[in-house]
């Protein structure tokens, strides 16, 4: 009974939090149309945000996030959206002779036909359908010039040595050959990977692109970041892509990076 209770009471919260957004947008259209500019910018002002102590953080108000997990108890993490984004628009690159780092879910996603031979990296054994047990910072083993393109998702922000991981990912690749990779900008600390082999870095647009053109030829080297501050805080606290709207999850702001995408190309 409490519980249906609170669940009531949280919705009818967001209702009139909703209502409350509708007059405001209602105020500003009014004063746009009879007030002179000055004032009409001090009422957007007023109306814009909520006032000290009146923001409503609703079921967010907690110390603990909603989903431990990333979200995958709830539906699509948040990453995972943008992740796949990036991959379907750049799902040409995906061909030939692939590497794909960890599993091969997104060879034959965005693969399909267009993939020839696929090959698993993982940096130890007894990890299902590896096929390269290497560290991308000492993988002398691993011939040079063999792929014509590498998927590494959600994995270089637990290399310590990061420029020398690069610098193996980029030998590996086929002259022409291309590396579509991503990384966290915003998230929390992946808990599993930091008590196995550590959980060291966050990027940023800057960071990731001064790093990949030390290796790549700057103009070889494209970057894309995905999120908001919205987008932020909903995978902060574990919630899912079915949570939001597209255009939530779609609007994108600069300061705040949720996901580093990197295609870059070695010179043929």
């Amino acid at each position: 009974m409490h519980e249906r209770e609170t669940a009531r009471s949280s919705r009818f919260r967001t209702d009139l939090a909703g209502q409350r957004q509708q007059v405001r947008e209602i105020i500003r259209k009014i004063a746009r149309r009879v007030l002179p500019a000055h004032l009409y910018r001090h009422v957007v002002r007023l109306t814009r945000d909520p006032l000290v102590g009146r923001v409503n953080f609703g079921s967010l108000r907690r110390v603990t996030p909603v989903s431990k997990v990333w979200g995958f108890d709830r539906g699509k993490p948040v990453d995972r959206y943008y992740i796949e984004r990036f991959l379907s628009r750049r799902a040409p690159d995906i061909q030939g002779h692939v590497l794909e780092i960890g599993d091969d879910v997104y060879t034959l996603q965005f693969g399909g036909e267009r993939v020839s031979k696929s090959d698993i990296l993982h940096v130890a054994e007894g990890y299902a359908k590896t096929t390269i047990v290497a560290d991308l910072t000492r993988a002398d083993h691993v011939p040079s010039d063999t792929f014509d393109c590498i998927l590494c998702t959600q994995t270089l922000h637990l290399i310590y040595e990061t420029p020398k991981a690069v610098r193996t990912l980029h030998r590996l690749l086929k002259p022409g050959g291309v590396l579509l990779l991503t990384t966290p900008g915003i998230s929390q600390i992946s808990r599993d990977d930091m008590d196995r082999w550590g959980d060291y870095w966050r990027f940023t647009r800057a960071s990731a692109q001064r790093l990949f053109s030390e290796v790549f030829p700057e103009d070889n080297v494209r970057i894309e970041t995905y999120g908001n501050v919205l987008a932020a805080t909903a995978f902060l606290h574990g919630l899912s892509v079915e949570e939001l709207t597209e255009d939530e999850l779609d609007d994108s702001d600069p300061d705040y990076e949720v996901t580093i995408a990197i295609r870059a190309m070695k010179p043929r």
